[in-house]
């Protein structure tokens, strides 16, 4: 698996020199099952908070979406998960990534090891982030090192359950906290005690009271909620998620049938669907319905040339993924199965 795995790093931005600004990568590990416009939302308060409030210049964020042995309902398999995250930040951002190394791991990772991971890729084989230095003398340009900083990303209700005892490993606290940091996004349903952090309180020998400092609070001022539980929901009941995820997140669940409970549901996947607009068929739910009831709908309509685009994506994507009957991936059984994941690994994307 990992034979032909290359870190991404196309989007990296450089820093220009001289400067006293610390390089920043911003990682959200996740089920993103799927991802929504919330995920990537999160990166954006993150950036803007770096920017205004601190002494970090963000040069890159990455999703690094969980592996299959997070036993968790409602996952779809890792190739696919990796491919809606692909598509989602290749057609909204500028600078977000996605690393498929965690996902393509025999088994799930403490998100400590992950992020050890990140700090390999950028520090030890990168020689960390770009600096431009040009010659105030002779108008040359050169290029100097200056060591990543990097920092886990998540929602609010990270936080709290690293203040419940038994919930992470105490060892992976000062790891994660006292290395590397995190940003956390407030939650618009998390109501934060703050006594939590306080060196004054019980907590005082807590790692969120030892690295207050490493610890960056953000609070939406525009509130969402959204959630990949509740788009799971609206595509079970045939609803709209339109507008709660990329398009192409949508076209890509349509295309791979994911997500859906029941069997009577009908995607178009050939070459020959209509150009103009990629339809499906949905059961009639209502009470009393017949499950050969069906009411027909048009997902958005494309022009000619997006169509081909689109065609032309779906046949690459179809090269990695094969089709996906069922919603969720099968969840091994007791002999072989991993604990189940506690809070810790669950952490991160707010509504994963």
């Amino acid at each position: 698996m990992e034979g032909d795995y290359v870190f991404p790093t196309h989007r990296l931005t450089s820093l220009q020199g001289p400067t006293t600004k610390t390089p920043l990568v911003l990682v959200a590990c996740g089920s993103y099952s799927p991802v929504t416009f919330l995920h990537l939302r999160l990166f954006e308060m993150a950036r803007d908070d770096a920017t205004f409030n601190t002494d970090f210049q963000v040069v890159g964020g990455y999703l690094s979406p969980v592996n299959d042995r997070y036993a968790k309902p409602g996952l779809a398999s890792a190739c696919h998960r990796v491919s809606m995250c692909d598509a989602a930040v290749t057609d909204t951002s500028e600078w977000l990534m996605v690393d498929p190394w965690e996902a393509r791991q025999p088994d799930y990772l403490p998100t400590a090891q992950v992020l050890d991971h990140f700090d390999h890729e950028l520090n030890t084989v990168r020689g960390g982030a770009d600096v431009v230095v040009t010659d105030p003398q002779t108008g040359e340009t050169r290029i100097e090192k200056k060591r990543v900083r990097i920092m886990l990303l998540a929602g609010s209700d990270l936080i709290l359950t690293m203040s419940e005892p038994g919930v992470w490993a105490e060892k992976d606290l000062h790891h994660i906290l006292g290395i590397y940091g995190c940003y956390i996004i407030e939650r618009a349903e998390s109501e934060l005690d703050q006594t939590i952090f306080s060196s004054s309180s019980v907590h005082s020998r807590s790692p969120l009271a030892l690295y207050r400092h490493n610890i960056h609070m953000v609070d939406q001022l525009v509130r969402n909620d959204v959630s990949s539980t509740k788009v799971r929901m609206f595509i079970r009941k045939g609803m709209s998620v339109k507008y709660l995820i990329p398009t192409v997140v949508i076209r890509y669940i349509n295309r791979h049938g994911l997500f859906i409970s029941f069997p009577s549901i009908h995607f178009a996947r050939s070459d020959i669907d209509r150009p103009l607009f990629r339809r499906y068929r949905t059961a009639d739910r209502r009470p009393g319905s017949s499950a050969s009831s069906f009411s027909e709908r048009e997902s958005l309509p494309l022009d000619v040339e997006e169509a081909e685009r689109e065609r032309e994506k779906e046949r690459k994507e179809d090269r990695g993924c094969g089709d996906q009957s069922s919603s969720t991936t099968p969840i091994a059984s007791a002999s072989t199965a991993p604990p189940p994941p506690s809070a810790q690994e669950d952490v991160a994307m707010t509504g994963a």
